[in-house]
């Protein structure tokens, strides 16, 4: 049998505010929003206490269902990361430079764009972190 990667979720703070960059901006669209059951997998798995409440937010991509998703937490302060990112999450898109305006105009941090090529294939990249600290790399082919 084939690997299939199912999605990447982010746990957030305000999925309504972060649906300001990944619908609005990067172009997922909302599958489903679903308050989470007090026994639902995602308290272990984002070792969740009880007492915060879990909303899960499916969202699709253009060419896949359910590619993406926000948990959001409320009831719980999240921790702020300071130190060396643990992870990234990549995305394609078509108008990099476009995209990175309406994101810093929300007032989001950006690294510096960088020109790349691997495997023959030329790209323009540049990384932007969201309102909960997620560091995502956006890429455009050349």
């Amino acid at each position: 049998m084939p690997l299939e990667y199912k999605r990447n979720t982010l746990v957030v703070a305000d999925y309504k505010k972060s649906l300001k960059i990944y619908r609005d901006i990067l172009g997922f669209s909302v599958n489903y929003i679903n308050t989470s059951a007090v026994d639902s997998y995602s308290y272990p798995v984002f070792n969740i206490p009880p007492e915060a409440v879990a909303t899960f937010v499916a969202l699709d991509s253009p060419t896949q269902e359910r590619t993406f998703a926000l948990t959001e937490i409320k009831g719980i302060t999240l921790p702020k990361h300071t130190g060396p990112r643990l992870s990234v999450t990549v995305i394609k898109v078509e108008d990099l430079k476009n995209t990175i305006t309406k994101l810093q105009a929300l007032g989001l941090e950006t690294l510096e764009i960088r020109k790349d090529t691997t495997d023959g294939k030329s790209y323009y990249e540049q990384a932007f972190v969201d309102f909960d600290g997620h560091l995502i790399l956006l890429y455009e082919l050349i």
